[in-house]
């Protein structure tokens, strides 16, 4: 097992991509393809826990161009990703066999080929809220979607609607955000807590997030996996401000993340009973992660 130390302040990402990095292997099992099926593509949404490098080429601060960034990735330059190697929108494609990295779909040296076996539209600081994005001049979800309808336009164009039909439907698609959505916009700027207490923001979020894979899957796609959020608490950012002296991890907010997570999954469950043909599927990223924090001896590291 490969441990990649990311280097964004915004969460505990270096332990989230422990667990992380298992999921390329489970994703076949995970979607329950038939045998002798391949997943032709993979496309990436959400926040910088996956962005591949689409924030270099916005107007925003949120960046990772900049050593120390990808000092670890062959060449040692930093591509936009928040870490110091691949993050876990890589580790898919790797181990999955499609190929070593997933593109920014903005990246401008982004060939035809590349489109054929998938991109990546998250931005760094992104959230299922609208507001969480605007705050950040990030891409938002109806930014990020509308790239894709973009992606799916120039993908006819390039392998016919047949094909191009054929690779959605087949591709595995996958949705990773909403943690600045609780530990930001929510937890430490308040901008929610006067329109919204916990469990109303949890279900708006919810919300969010399942009329956004309605769409996908009115466009095309079929396998679609979403990640829940990991031990929001556990954040380093959180910890410094509300976990003492020993900076504890915070359990009200730990709560939380379950609490989101027990709805989105249930959304998920209901909404495979509604789209014919949809293969959805929750990503469970909050226990394992816990446990590497709770028992990191058991993972070959120290406290």
């Amino acid at each position: 097992m490969r441990v990649f130390h990311n280097l964004d302040m915004a969460g505990p990402k270096n332990i989230i991509f422990i667990s992380l990095s298992l999921l390329g292997c489970i994703a076949r099992a995970s979607i329950n393809l038939p045998e002798n099926t391949t997943i032709p593509a993979v496309i990436f949404f959400g926040d910088s826990l996956v962005d591949t490098g689409n924030n270099n080429y916005i107007d925003t601060m949120v960046k990772a161009d900049y050593p120390p960034y990808g000092k670890d990735l062959e060449g040692g330059k930093a591509t936009g990703r928040f870490s110091n190697g691949k993050v876990p929108s890589d580790l898919f494609v790797e181990e999955l066999g499609i190929k070593p990295l997933l593109p920014a779909y903005l990246d401008p040296s982004l060939q035809d080929e590349d489109l054929l076996t998938g991109v990546n539209f998250a931005s760094a600081a992104a959230g299922y809220d609208p507001l969480t994005s605007d705050n950040q001049s990030v891409l938002s979800l109806t930014d990020q979607l509308e790239l894709f309808k973009k992606y799916t336009t120039k993908l006819k164009k390039i392998a016919g609607d047949k094909r191009s039909s054929e690779i959605l439907r087949e591709s595995l698609i996958a949705v990773a955000m909403g943690s600045n959505d609780i530990a930001t916009t929510y937890l430490l700027t308040h901008l929610r807590q006067l329109q919204y207490d916990v469990t109303s923001y949890t279900e708006l979020i919810v919300s969010y997030a399942s009329s956004f894979v309605q769409d996908l899957y009115r466009l095309g796609t079929r396998r679609i996996g979403v990640f829940g959020l990991p031990p929001i608490g556990c954040f380093p950012f959180l910890r410094t401000l509300k976990g003492g002296l020993g900076r504890k991890c915070v359990d009200e907010y730990n709560r939380i993340a379950q609490s989101f997570n027990e709805k989105l999954s249930a959304e998920l469950i209901s909404l495979n009973k509604q789209l014919p043909e949809a293969q959805l599927v929750y990503m469970d990223i909050y226990h394992n992660t816990l446990d590497v924090i709770q028992n990191p001896q058991k993972y070959g590291m120290r406290r």
